[in-house]
């Protein structure tokens, strides 16, 4: 894998209905720079722009399909230039077999955008497939996504492109009231008003969960702590296989009535266990400050 301050270039490019949407997705999730139906004649101008980030934006993605009817006949000739002037520059040509594709626009019932006024899906694939002669016959690779699902190509993409780095997942863990509502992009929610609340301590209920009193009264709890074992068990199973699938962000609610108490401590907990096992990590206390 290539260092970061090395630039890396990927283009996307390929027939419509093979996949270039999810791949674009596939490398924006791992931090690339991505733009869709980039003109080919302003690829250069991104390149040198993106120089000036200060190392900021070193990997970019841009799909270049027939869309960009003007300027197409200049990509292999851009394209050429770029690699001469020692851009790491990789084409990926996405394709797929003409019966696929005809049913994946059946099943979305798109017109196909180069099929002319009363012309078929089919009149529009080899249309394109002769736009897009000199974009193929350059490319580095040629996938054909006949048979690959969303998360076949997902993988596909991140091995080829980003490498270690596909394998990062980004985990939120946020702490929250269930007396104001789940936390709308949760994957998973778990309950912890079976611990004893500090909010009837005296002394304790002003302060909230962070709080080292608060944290420590919580945290003292022996069912916490058991608790807190079977939570890191289960993220130790869970994590690397949604990893394997592709998934680039996971969110942990924690739970409690108000979400001052008990809820803050046990994701400060679970946030700080995580961390230390190499996981990156984001704790969000969402209703700490409410009454």
């Amino acid at each position: 894998m290539t260092a970061p301050g090395a630039q890396q270039v990927v283009i996307l490019t390929g027939v419509s209905g093979s996949g270039k949407s999810t791949a674009l997705r596939a490398l924006e999730d791992a931090g690339h720079y991505c733009v869709d139906n980039l003109p080919i004649v302003l690829l250069e101008r991104l390149i040198d722009l993106s120089g000036h980030t200060a190392g900021e934006v070193w990997r970019l993605a841009a799909v270049v399909d027939a869309r960009d009817a003007r300027f197409l006949g200049e990509a292999p000739r851009i394209i050429g230039e770029l690699r001469a002037r020692g851009v790491e520059l990789t084409v990926l040509f996405l394709d797929a077999s003409d019966e696929s594709l005809v049913r994946r626009y059946s099943e979305t019932r798109r017109r196909h955008p180069l099929a002319g006024e009363g012309e078929s899906v089919p009149d529009g694939i080899a249309a394109e497939r002769r736009a897009l002669a000199g974009l193929r016959a350059i490319a580095d690779e040629v996938v054909d996504t006949t048979t690959l699902n969303v998360h076949d190509l997902k993988r596909l993409v991140a091995r080829r492109f980003v490498g270690g780095e596909g394998a990062q997942l980004g985990v939120t863990v946020v702490s929250f009231g269930f007396r104001f509502g789940l936390p709308a992009h949760a994957d998973l929610v778990l309950d912890v008003r079976f611990l004893p609340n500090p909010y009837f301590v005296p002394g304790l209920r002003p302060l909230p969960g962070t709080d080292p009193a608060v944290r420590d009264f919580v945290l003292g709890q022996p069912d916490a702590a058991a608790f807190l074992d079977r939570i890191v068990e289960l993220g130790g199973f869970l994590l690397p296989r949604y990893r394997a699938e592709g998934k680039s962000y996971l969110t942990v609610a924690i739970g409690c009535t108000g979400g001052k108490h008990r809820s803050v401590a046990i994701a400060g907990e679970l946030a700080r266990r995580l961390e230390a096992g190499g996981q990156r990590i984001r704790l969000w206390h969402r209703d700490v400050e409410k009454e």
